[in-house]
């Protein structure tokens, strides 16, 4: 916050008086947190907007969501009026033309607020790259304006039955036949699968040349032999559809290509970081949320006649939780300043999504702990937390593969 000043931290590294460990009672956990210097007052005024419009118009109703399993498209609408959908977009398409710090201004807002049923994060900032850096003219003009007003839905179907985390096994094909290709297979866990328009497809265009035989589609969900599977009920984030998808000799226009046949994989790569270091983002503010609702919540509670805060061991817990998050919070920005001039690398983002989800659900549990029996009950959020932090490690890229990532690089000869 701009009001840490070196004063009050000279102040707080100081002796104090009366006895070890006292601290000047101006102090407050905002102003020992270290000072983020990445955003403007345009991000912070857009960020104040963001959590307005989510406190109004999504916090009311995610239990409702919870029990349905989707997010009414209503709600997408009035965002992409907003804007908050797609802002990196370029104007020539309907965007704004935005700089990644809104998008990552979004996705803290709604992982703070434990809003996991919203699926904008996928929308904005995978699917739509895919779209405006491999696509045609024709599939930005056609797609990229409706992502924008909401009026069109994207997810990316990438994990099948039988392959997840090892994209290269990915068994569904796609055969050229004149003018179309014809899209055979199916895929699991597809976020936004049920709300979506508009998939991109991960297949295989030529089976024999395993990386360099995989290929990138948009496919409209309207297409003959597309079919959604049943809305699939996860441990956790209940909120957010996530559907199986199955294709059935689905005819898909030539033109749907996403870039050039085979050079899918590289596609993948080339936009993995952006999702990763989202993944990484989400979850640190997540973490953070959960640490300030159990600070709220053991200085109210009592226990032996005294606040649980009053405790050593809470108070040593609170300490080293702060203090692990503020160093995950220095390396995630880190990284963005390095996405921000196009230098963040795969083994960077790897580290940033293993390391920070893996803290994401060391805090949480420890928050949980913290809240006693309380902690475990859905109607309190360090709950519904718990819940949704655990796939963090898995999607995006299991966190055992981000260790084999950094491992190539670190012992690279």
């Amino acid at each position: 916050p701009a009001g840490s000043t070196s004063a009050q931290n000279a102040s707080f590294c100081a002796p104090a008086e009366p006895g070890i460990g006292a601290t000047p009672d101006n102090l407050t956990p905002e102003s020992i947190m270290i000072p983020r210097t990445l955003f403007s007052s345009d991000h912070e005024t857009f960020r104040a907007t963001v959590r307005k419009f989510l406190e109004n118009e999504a916090v009311p109703h995610h239990e409702e969501w919870e029990q349905t399993g989707v997010v009414p498209k209503e709600v997408w609408l009035k965002a992409g009026e907003q804007g908050f959908l797609c802002p990196m977009v370029s104007e020539e398409y309907g965007g704004i033309g935005a700089d990644f710090l809104y998008s990552v201004v979004i996705g803290e807002e709604v992982s703070r607020l434990g809003l996991t049923g919203i699926g904008w994060g996928l929308h904005t900032e995978i699917v739509a790259p895919y779209i405006e850096h491999n696509g045609s003219e024709v599939l930005k003009q056609k797609y990229l304006p409706k992502m924008v007003t909401g009026e069109m839905i994207g997810a990316i179907a990438m994990t099948e039955p039988g392959a997840g985390s090892d994209l290269q096994g990915v068994k569904t094909s796609a055969v050229k036949e004149g003018d179309h290709y014809i899209l055979n297979g199916s895929k699991t866990f597809i976020t936004n699968g049920q709300n979506a328009d508009i998939v991109i497809v991960v297949a295989k265009t030529d089976p024999t040349k395993g990386a360099k035989g995989i290929s990138l589609f948009v496919v409209e969900t309207d297409s003959e032999g597309f079919e959604k599977g049943t809305n699939l009920k996860k441990v956790g984030m209940k909120a957010q559809d996530t559907s199986e998808l199955f294709f059935q000799d689905v005819k898909v226009p030539a033109e749907n290509l996403l870039g050039e046949e085979g050079m899918g994989f590289i596609y993948l790569m080339q936009e993995l970081p952006q999702e990763r270091l989202g993944i990484a983002i989400g979850g640190l503010a997540m973490a953070e949320a959960a640490l300030e609702h159990t600070i709220n919540y053991v200085k109210e509670r009592k226990a032996f006649g005294k606040p649980v805060a009053a405790f050593q061991n809470t108070q040593f817990k609170i300490a080293e939780m702060h203090t692990k998050l503020e160093v995950a919070r220095a390396y995630v920005d880190r990284c963005l300043e390095l996405h921000l001039k196009k230098e963040l690398d795969i083994p960077t983002a790897a580290a940033a999504k293993y390391y920070i989800t893996d803290l994401q659900c060391e805090v949480i549990d420890e928050c949980v702990q913290l809240h006693g029996g309380y902690g475990y009950m859905w109607e309190y959020p360090v709950a519904r937390m718990f819940a949704d932090s655990r796939v963090q490690r898995i999607y995006g890229g299991t966190n055992e593969i981000m260790k084999t990532i950094i491992a190539k690089a670190v012992l690279a000869d």
